[in-house]
């Protein structure tokens, strides 16, 4: 005779944090570790890459001794290459080799690729240990450092591999944004615009009317310091007000992937020649042009998206060197793929998203449209 036993583990869980918006934040970031932000800490582990790391790696990791704290410097080679499994080993390898457990705290200083890395391995280091995000660059303000989905690529697909994670505090420092190369910068202009299409059309409207202060006409930054500002917070704000409702992606977060369905796909078929938001930025022209086949938005307000993307200085056509059939197998691997089946997330107009007769934010599409589509889009 068999015999059960129930295991109760109902919680409520508290995962609230700051986000601090400023330039140069690592005066605030030291008071908040001497006013006890995180007092069950005695090791901080700075996690950055190449290029971050003589800008703002080392320097923190400088200031942080010198206030006292115990910390270490782990870098691995920019780009979302080395966004991976390996990578993530070598780096707990080398925690573990200096004495690092679960007293620990995970610094990422960086951007998209730092922040999703440095979060999946706080999210798994001791079973979990606390992380500050130290976002450089507009994407990981706009998206990656803020929501607390963490994750890794691999050859298969594109984060794929991860936990959701939340960090401890965010700090987004609009100072450093003037230390990104153009074509970064750009990028993460994508998931700005993407914010807006899918929750705010006065927010769209507002950068219409001024993407001309943070980016010239020829694509380089400007940087206007009230749309900078205004930018970072109502990115933050965007994010959180879906977060808030869907922590783990059960189906409203699922609008966050606006654009993401080719937009990774196109990404990852690329090898990463195009950066994320570059790959997102063509992900929106597709999903804006499908949807006005479908109906749920027209064709003048699929043409204004076009239009932002491309005053914003990103790309809105599909690479020649990516096939329609290599492009259309890749987006098989998205996580959204249910019973074999693609699905998108769709605008409804500007600045809101379709819901479907079931409740869900995500619908399948067929093969046949999507590739008809893409053959439009290339002019054949």
């Amino acid at each position: 005779m068999s015999k059960s036993f129930e295991v109760v583990l109902k919680k409520v869980v508290d995962n609230s944090y700051n986000i601090e918006i400023g330039e140069n934040l690592f005066g605030s970031l030291i008071r908040d570790l001497q006013q006890g932000l995180l007092p069950d800490v005695s090791k901080f582990a700075i996690i950055t890459d190449s290029i971050v790391e003589p800008l703002y790696g080392r320097p923190l990791l400088e200031l942080l001794r010198r206030s006292g704290f115990q910390a270490d410097l782990f870098s691995f080679p920019a780009g979302e290459s080395s966004k991976t499994r390996e990578t993530k080993a070598l780096l707990e390898d080398q925690l573990l080799s200096q004495a690092y457990g679960r007293d620990c705290c995970i610094i990422a200083v960086g951007g998209g690729a730092v922040t999703d890395l440095a979060g999946f391995l706080g999210g798994t280091f001791g079973r979990g240990v606390p992380v500050l995000n130290y976002a450089t660059t507009l994407l990981a303000a706009a998206d990656a450092s803020v929501g607390g989905k963490t994750g890794v690529n691999t050859p298969v697909a594109t984060n794929l591999i991860g936990v959701f994670h939340q960090p401890r505090k965010v700090y987004i420092d609009l100072a450093a944004w003037h230390t990104l190369p153009a074509r970064e910068f750009r990028s993460g202009l994508a998931e700005t615009i993407k914010h807006a299409c899918l929750a705010d059309e006065t927010f769209f409207r507002y950068l219409e009317e001024n993407i001309g202060r943070i980016i010239s006409e020829h694509g380089e930054p400007i940087l206007d310091a009230d749309v900078c500002g205004h930018i970072a917070l109502t990115n933050c704000r965007i994010k959180y007000e879906v977060v808030e409702q869907d922590e783990h992606e059960s189906n409203l977060r699922q609008i966050l992937n606006l654009g993401h369905t080719a937009g990774r796909a196109l990404e990852a078929v690329s090898g990463y020649q195009l950066l994320h938001g570059e790959a997102v930025a063509v992900g929106l022209v597709i999903q804006a042009r499908l949807g006005v086949k479908y109906g749920y938005m027209t064709a003048e307000q699929a043409d204004r998206v076009v239009s932002l993307l491309t005053k914003a200085g990103l790309p809105t056509e599909i690479p020649d060197y990516i096939s329609n059939r290599a492009l259309m197998d890749k987006m098989y691997t998205d996580k959204k793929v249910r019973g074999g089946r693609i699905r998108f997330v769709f605008q409804d107009g500007i600045g809101e998203m379709k819901r479907f007769a079931d409740g869900s934010y995500s619908v399948p599409v067929e093969e046949a449209e999507v590739m008809e589509l893409l053959e439009e889009m290339r002019g054949n």
